[in-house]
């Protein structure tokens, strides 16, 4: 089966490049499943009902997330909903829902799960759970449950979690996606017992920019101290970031994972 994952889409031009490029892709690339980081979506930090129905109609199955993911309350109701397609981290406790939820796709039902990272920028002082025994403790709940593929999320700033817990739940899964750097990491492989991996996926928006914001706002604050909030970037190039992940269904482990990276000038689109 072929699975899409997406890294972070990054508020508005996220969102239109979803819009316009993902049903292409599911067509060309006879795709099963798309899963999306959904934690930067309204304006940055969360995402609100309305931008979740654009997405789910642009072609997006399920959702996964991020610190962000509980910034905006009207979302808390479909994070605990397990018939809903979204969901936040598992190991965070101020988080609503589990952290977990099966969506069903063409090939049989794909577990997917969200992990936060021990150290995640702003909130490094905010206390989760350890990641590895939760996942553990979820694995473990789920044993028996038939499916066709587990997808985890691994959602933090540091490499060599990200790395850990790839060469930890190898074998055990069918993919490990890090993500939250915005950055595109050129590491896309399959482990050795058969888990695909990456350190991370990237972003969906603005290219040019820090992660998604206007520089001058950045550099205000870095160079002259000046305490500010950050400005999304709406305008000029624009990228896409993905990977694309074939799992064995019988054996729910990955033959290959590719990249996909596009880019763009969005005012010629």
């Amino acid at each position: 089966m072929n699975i899409l994952y997406i890294g972070d889409i990054m508020a508005t031009p996220g969102i239109a490049i979803i819009e316009q490029l993902l049903p292409g892709l599911r067509q060309a690339h006879k795709i099963d499943l798309v899963i999306a980081q959904s934690e930067n979506v309204t304006n940055g930090k969360g995402m609100s009902r309305v931008d979740y129905e654009l997405l789910k109609s642009a072609g997006v199955d399920f959702f996964t997330g991020g610190n962000h993911s509980p910034k905006l309350s009207e979302l808390h109701g479909t994070l605990e909903n397990n018939l809903l397609p979204v969901i936040g981290p598992a190991n965070m406790p101020d988080c609503p829902g589990r952290g977990w939820k099966y969506v069903d796709s063409p090939q049989g039902k794909v577990l997917v799960i969200s992990l936060l990272g021990k150290i995640v920028g702003k909130h490094a002082d905010k206390l989760v759970d350890n990641p590895l025994l939760t996942i553990d403790k979820i694995l473990e709940e789920n044993q028996g449950v038939a499916r066709a593929a587990t997808v985890v999320n691994f959602h933090g700033d540091f490499s060599s979690e990200k790395v850990v817990i790839g060469y930890y739940l190898d074998g055990r899964v069918s993919a490990v996606i890090g993500d939250h750097w915005h950055i595109p990491t050129a590491d896309a492989r399959v482990l050795p017992k058969g888990t695909a991996h990456i350190t991370d996926v990237g972003m969906c928006g603005s290219l040019e920019s820090s992660l998604g914001v206007k520089f001058d706002t950045i550099v205000q604050r870095w160079r002259n101290g000046i305490v500010n909030r950050n400005e999304l970037e709406l305008d000029g190039a624009m990228q896409f970031n993905a990977v694309l992940i074939d799992v064995e269904p019988r054996t729910q482990l990955s033959r290959s994972i590719a990249p996909i990276r596009k880019t763009y000038d969005h005012a010629s689109n």
